[in-house]
């Protein structure tokens, strides 16, 4: 009988997740921050989208990840506008195009911390811990089947928690300010 992966999360910094994408830490009070930089489209005919979705949380951990996705052609952004903590599970191309699985990294990321993977990147759809989430999702979109890619994996993996993980509400990269 094979035995099932096990991927550790691990706490999303900037410096483990810039591979993939940005973390975006939410601003100090009264400090408004630009991220256009971040945002990725290569179709002149997409327009942006921006999407409101509500999620339930998984429940504990393990999870068992048995499908991937990517956008090829935009950026994804996630926006916790109400949240706790939420799973963020990449994987870089293997050399056919698909998801690489020996290198699948997975991080868990605190209330206010959001993300934009770049273009083309795989990942798992949002996965929310402790407690229902909203998040504000913005790429852009032709209305074509090229939008979006997912593949169903071979060998699922199970996403397991770091034991030292921020509690619910605390990102790992506090900014003083």
């Amino acid at each position: 009988m094979n035995s099932i992966p096990k991927i550790t999360a691990q706490p999303l910094q900037a410096d483990n997740f810039s591979e993939f994408g940005e973390v975006i830490q939410r601003p100090p009070a009264g400090v408004r921050r630009y991220y256009n930089e971040l945002l990725e489209n290569t179709r002149a005919d997409a327009r942006v989208d921006l999407s409101l979705t509500s999620i339930a949380p998984v429940g504990n951990l393990p999870m068992r990840a048995t499908v991937m996705e990517r956008h090829p052609f935009s950026s994804q952004t996630f926006l916790p506008l109400q949240a706790s903590r939420y799973l963020v599970i990449v994987a870089p191309d293997n050399d056919d195009g698909g998801p690489d699985l020996t290198r699948v990294r997975a991080f868990v990321s605190g209330s206010d911390q959001g993300i934009t993977y770049r273009c083309g990147v795989w990942h798992h759809g949002m996965t929310v811990l402790d407690e229902p989430a909203v998040m504000a999702i913005v790429m852009w979109c032709d209305g074509s089947s090229k939008d979006e890619e997912f593949v169903t994996l071979e060998t699922p993996f199970d996403v397991e928690e770091f034991s030292c993980l921020p509690d619910s509400g605390s990102g790992p990269d506090k900014s003083a300010g």
